[in-house]
């Protein structure tokens, strides 16, 4: 059992999102000592924990229906999660605390999202800056994304060259995801990812498919302000809108799945 100073055992929950997968704690009553990232990197370790691609705390807020705490499975805090984001809604309706749309804040601001079924919309942030370096098209969807064109993506060894990438001289500071993208046609593209603070390829990435999308777009690779990201995980949507070399009103959408919970012991 998961214990804390209270001695009293704490539930965790698992969801995932086109593979792509979490513990998620209600930290309502803020028990939950963010600064451990040991025991973070615990939780989210496949070997001698839970196992998780991060961990995410549903945390009360004045001004929003949640607030939402994202760290990556290295125990550190990190930037905004889509498909995190898109798995703290449905848990927050599994709470109670919201029925089938909410605004909730996260580390990058305010995110409307919305659920139909096992689908879950997510509205992302706006995208004003879009930059060539080092090979590849930078974009900022709440996360750094590298987005990079690829052939024969189905034997790509994602784990070598995409940490080549992200550990080279201008990321290594702070670090990137890495995108490889082979489109399939105008509207569809293949997507793998190598995520930082996991080190290693996810099955999917959400803000990584809104990079993506927005990335074809500003390249001409499409036209279609509709984009589906095919992920290791499952398809991803994006949509958008476009005007003045800004893109707004965006939205990911894609499944959310409960998986289980349950209690953890001896960390």
């Amino acid at each position: 059992m998961l214990i804390f100073a209270s001695g009293m055992p704490v539930n965790f929950f698992k969801y995932q999102a086109t593979g792509n997968d979490f513990v998620i704690i209600d930290n309502l009553t803020n028990f939950f000592n963010k600064n451990d990232t040991k025991l973070i990197a615990r939780l989210c370790d496949r070997r001698f924990g839970i196992g998780a691609d991060g961990l995410i705390l549903l945390e009360s807020s004045s001004d929003f229906d949640f607030k939402m705490i994202y760290f990556n499975a290295d125990g550190r805090e990190s930037s905004m999660c889509g498909n995190g984001g898109r798995c703290i809604v449905a848990f927050a309706r599994r709470l109670g605390i919201i029925k089938d749309t909410t605004i909730f804040t996260a580390i990058d601001g305010p995110h409307e999202a919305k659920i139909e079924a096992s689908q879950i919309s997510l509205k992302m942030q706006d995208v004003k800056s879009i930059e060539n370096k080092a090979g590849g098209i930078i974009i900022d969807t709440g996360s750094p994304h590298y987005v990079s064109m690829c052939k024969d993506l189905d034997n790509l060894n994602v784990q070598i060259e995409g940490a080549k990438i992200r550990n080279a001289s201008p990321f290594l500071e702070d670090g990137i995801n890495v995108n490889f993208v082979d489109p399939i046609d105008s509207e569809n593209f293949a997507i793998r990812t190598y995520e930082r603070g996991v080190e290693g390829e996810t099955l999917s990435c959400g803000t990584g498919a809104t990079a993506v999308a927005i990335a074809m777009h500003a390249s001409q690779k499409t036209n279609s302000n509709c984009i589906t990201l095919q992920t290791q995980g499952g398809d991803l949507e994006v949509q958008f809108r476009f005007k003045d070399e800004s893109y707004f009103d965006v939205w990911l959408r894609g499944s959310v799945r409960y998986v289980y919970e349950g209690t953890f012991d001896n960390f």
